[in-house]
């Protein structure tokens, strides 16, 4: 029996250790490597030529997944990239598959079903896995790109208080470099080159909430919305 090896990415170091123990478990399966950062994720790549890369999107220094999953394809060639994560919006499993991802699995998947998902992906001619929430199954982001998904929304509402990238991601719980990643993606699909004009334009379509009582006719946002 031919052992598939693994390299997990995953910044947060309890759920990677927990992770590297499940597949471990298996007789076919071997964790040859762990990273916590994108740029570690390619290092570790290039060093030890897995078989399948389990990689997660919300961690530092992949602030453009899809630049990220190109990277590892360069550093391994032969590895196949599995995309592990909580994020799972539409627009975001789109923008990935068409870079020959092996597959697109929500952590709330089981360990047989992850198991199975590594061994496909590993096996030649494997199906590509798609993997989403319960959520994003029931009310999936919004297929028009003039729309933002709710995540997108929550995000630029708070931008538009005020608030930095920094503060965002401690308010939703997640890394700063997902913030970013909303805001541009809310820049493109507003067609926006500020917050404030974004910010602007979403409350025009009814997208979010005018963070401040206005003149009538005009309104008004603080001055130090800062950078995407």
């Amino acid at each position: 029996m031919d052992t598939i090896r693994i390299l997990l990415v995953d910044d947060h170091t309890l759920l990677r250790t927990a992770l590297a123990e499940l597949l471990a478990a298996e007789d076919d399966l071997e964790v040859v490597a762990v990273a916590g950062s994108a740029g570690e994720a390619v290092r570790q790549a290039r060093a030890h030529q897995p078989h399948v890369v389990l990689l997660d999107l919300e961690m530092p220094g992949n602030d453009h997944p899809p630049s990220t999953v190109r990277a590892v394809q360069q550093a391994a060639p032969g590895a196949r990239i599995l995309i592990l994560t909580m994020h799972d919006a539409s627009n975001l499993v789109q923008s990935l598959l068409p870079l020959g991802i092996a597959g697109f699995l929500h952590k709330s998947i089981t360990h047989e079903a992850l198991a199975a998902a590594v061994r496909g992906a590993h096996a030649p001619g494997g199906p590509v896995t798609v993997s989403l929430s319960a959520a994003q199954l029931v009310a999936p982001d919004p297929p028009d790109v003039g729309l933002l998904s709710p995540r997108e929304a929550e995000v630029l509402e708070l931008a538009s208080h005020g608030l930095s990238n920094y503060q965002i991601a401690r308010r939703l719980n997640i890394v700063e470099g997902t913030v970013k990643r909303h805001m541009r993606s809310i820049f493109e699909k507003l067609e926006a080159r500020s917050r404030v004009e974004a910010a602007n334009r979403a409350v025009a379509l009814g997208l979010i909430s005018p963070p401040v009582v206005a003149r009538p006719g005009r309104t008004a946002f603080p001055a130090s919305l800062g950078s995407p």
